[in-house]
């Protein structure tokens, strides 16, 4: 639902009721993961979207219902081979899908989609499965301090608004799980019980995290950083160009950069903020460079590490970073050459390779062809949602 946040925020300002179906679980291959939502408004306008295509149709039709009745429901779509061409998922997984009815005066949801709307860190807790009078109960986790308004309570987990029904207990656990995954920017599935316990069978709730995109900072303001540049932000990535030499980082050969850092590559990523979604990918293949900024980079928890460079440029920066006290579980850690062996030539092929490795890092990918391979398509990874990376 979250992901639907600019548009839903100017429904709600529009005055609009609508009704948002969102994927609470998966099984087995199935197109999008929970979390993804498709929203339609009183007047039949459709946005999003829960299947990549296979039950749209049904889920628009649920979504008017429930405008209709003001009741929320959750469904399950399957594969069958009586209807897979028809609602069911011809890939042969099967999803759960809430739908929920919202008028432009619910506070917790339209708060949560005005804070993810402006970029703002949070979290959306909804109970998914467990007893009616509890169904689609929400709870928002903010990181920061609490602000003014009786519906808001400030706990040692972050301040929080709205409440799922079943006791400040609940309530309590259900925020710490919530800053939890907000914390590492992941949506997922909590089970708790109904005292707020861990105890399975009782309620489930889907955690939607909204945080801002994380950071790809590209050292090497070269015509193959230009390419991974805009690679970085075509996958949602905050992109920072750094080089300490003025003649080459401009606006002028990065427009689409969001940052652009005259600095010696070292001395900035010491000073700026990373965290454990920031890519980190050095294009400068130059050792006065590459050492000392890489010697920083593989002690950060970073989420990636890549260099550039030829193999003999490789074995030659290995050999550096080894005189310069990097120890071998640290050089583990470095992608290098970067990028996946595409037999890219171009930049902007280059710039696939890289973002394609970044892409099988963050899932626990392989690289290799989904043709001939048995391993399953759609894998948990770190993330059991994707953000990007």
């Amino acid at each position: 639902m979250l992901d639907l946040a600019g548009p839903l925020r100017e429904w709600i300002e529009e005055g609009r009721d609508f009704a948002v179906a969102t994927v609470v679980a998966v099984g087995g291959s199935a197109p999008r993961p929970p979390g993804a939502a498709l929203a339609v408004s009183a007047d039949g306008t459709a946005i999003g979207s829960v299947s990549g295509g296979c039950v749209e149709g049904a889920v628009y039709e649920l979504c008017v219902q429930a405008l209709r009745d003001g009741e929320t429901l959750v469904e399950r779509f399957g594969y069958s081979d009586e209807d897979a061409f028809a609602v069911g998922l011809t890939c042969g997984g099967t999803i759960d899908v809430m739908v929920t009815p919202y008028s432009a005066g619910r506070s917790v949801e339209g708060a949560a989609l005005s804070a993810a709307a402006r970029g703002e860190p949070v979290a959306l807790a909804r109970v998914v499965r467990g007893p009616a009078r509890l169904l689609g109960r929400a709870l928002l986790v903010r990181p920061g301090e609490a602000g003014r308004g009786s519906s808001r309570t400030e706990t040692g987990t972050g301040s929080h608004e709205g409440g799922l029904g079943g006791g400040p207990d609940l309530d309590r656990t259900a925020v710490a799980e919530a800053r939890a995954l907000l914390d590492s920017g992941r949506t997922g599935t909590v089970e708790l019980s109904e005292d707020g316990s861990h105890c399975p069978g009782g309620l489930t709730l889907l955690v939607e995290s909204a945080v801002p995109p994380p950071r790809m900072i590209v050292f090497g303001a070269i015509d193959f950083a230009a390419a991974l540049v805009r690679a970085g932000k075509f996958l949602g990535h905050h992109v920072t160009v750094c080089d300490a030499r003025p003649v080459f980082a401009t606006r002028a050969r990065f427009p689409e950069a969001d940052e652009i850092v005259v600095d010696w590559p070292d001395r900035y990523l010491r000073s700026t903020e990373t965290d454990a979604r920031t890519v980190l990918c050095v294009l400068t293949h130059d050792a006065k460079f590459d050492v000392p900024l890489l010697t920083e980079a593989l002690r950060l928890p970073v989420a990636y590490v890549g260099a550039m460079g030829s193999r003999r440029t490789h074995e030659d920066r290995e050999r550096r970073l080894r005189e310069a006290g990097v120890s071998e579980r640290e050089l583990a850690r470095l992608r290098s050459p970067i990028g996946l062996d595409l037999g890219a030539r171009t930049p902007e092929e280059t710039a696939v390779s890289i973002a394609a490795e970044i892409i099988a890092a963050r899932y626990g990918g392989t690289g290799t062809p989904l043709t001939g391979s048995d391993a399953p398509i759609h894998r948990a990874g770190r993330d059991a949602a994707p953000q990007p990376v």
